[in-house]
């Protein structure tokens, strides 16, 4: 039997045994968890937050399935509580996946709670470790270099639709490098998000539960920014395509439509990492551009403001590595490449 039939008939198996654990009961545990996601995204999360959403309560559903003997959930006793707590810290080893699998659970609960399935939530009994924070483990300075000259090489070697793709890359690289953004604030960056400031560019990054803020951008992005701007405009005013959105999602032939998935931008970095053959993601290459923060002596509150968090947040593990090797982690502005 070819291995995709075996993994069908296994989540067909391990489906069929949850419905045998809630049919004595007048709802059904799957219907509630699909209710509760569809909830989240009609409140506006993300499509990644819903996804990490339902793969942490199938991890609960794999716990039911496992303990189905004895497991009746109307009665989630603080024994069971505990138990699921130790198939947790055997499934995982870093705190921080047990910690936000529990979240999410506790979250669940005190839905089904607001449609009174359940007296209480036994999940607040269930104590977690708090947040761990890694280390961080930016770009070395020398590879930041190295992609942007590459990314440079690449989109002048380039043409046609290709020219345009290498481009939005570019641009992608110093609104990361540049702004520190997240994959998920480009997702939705609106062409109107980059604005003019005195010579130069900001980029406003807009939450629907926050208020907006904008964030400067250095004189290297002017001219790749312009080319950018420019060359698009010419791809869709010839394909007859229309999207407010900065960046896009194509395929080697076409635009598809405007906006780029956070899955997205990690393939166009795993692509990165293959040609290079250096250590870079999104993530390391944002905390490369805290990193070029922290030497320019931006004010820490200024930084924190950038980077979207609330004052209370902490930059102490950057500051620690700072004072450990400073010359390891001296990062500064790019100088644009001559073309």
């Amino acid at each position: 039997m070819p291995p995709r039939n075996r993994k069908s008939i296994g989540n067909a198996i391990h489906i069929q045994a949850l419905f045998v654990i809630y049919e004595v009961m007048n709802w059904n545990l799957l219907d509630k968890e699909h209710e509760f996601l569809k909830l989240l995204e009609a409140r506006g999360k993300s499509f990644n937050t819903v996804k990490n959403y339902k793969a942490d309560l199938q991890c609960f559903n794999a716990f039911l399935i496992e303990k189905q003997q004895h497991l009746k959930l109307r009665s989630f006793s603080t024994q069971q509580v505990q138990e699921y707590a130790q198939f947790l810290d055997g499934k995982y080893d870093s705190s921080n996946s047990v910690r936000r699998r529990v979240q999410a659970l506790r979250l669940f609960f005190d839905f089904l709670l607001g449609q009174e399935l359940f007296p209480d939530n036994p999940l607040k009994q269930m104590a977690v470790s708090p947040k761990v924070l890694d280390n961080p483990a930016p770009t070395s300075f020398s590879d930041v270099v190295k992609t942007y000259q590459f990314l440079k090489q690449r989109l002048k070697a380039s043409e046609g639709l290709a020219e345009l793709v290498n481009a939005r890359n570019l641009i992608i690289f110093h609104l990361i490098y540049g702004a520190g953004l997240k994959v998920s604030d480009l997702a939705k960056l609106a062409v109107g998000g980059i604005l003019k400031d005195k010579g130069n560019f900001r980029v406003l990054v807009e939450h629907p539960k926050r208020d907006p803020y904008s964030v400067p951008l250095p004189p290297v992005f002017n001219k790749d920014f312009l080319f950018y701007r420019a060359c698009i405009q010419e791809h869709l005013g010839a394909g007859g395509i229309e999207f407010d959105e900065l960046l896009f999602n194509a395929n080697p032939y076409k635009i598809l439509s405007g906006g780029l998935s956070p899955r997205g931008t990690e393939l166009i970095f795993a692509d990165l990492r293959r040609e290079l053959k250096i250590e870079l993601t999104a993530k390391s290459l944002r905390q490369s551009c805290i990193f070029k923060w922290l030497n320019l002596n931006i004010n820490h509150a200024t930084i924190k403001e950038w980077l979207g968090v609330t004052p209370a947040y902490s930059l102490e593990l950057y500051l620690e590595e700072l004072k450990k090797d400073p010359a390891a982690m001296v990062f500064k502005d790019l100088e644009a490449v001559d073309e």
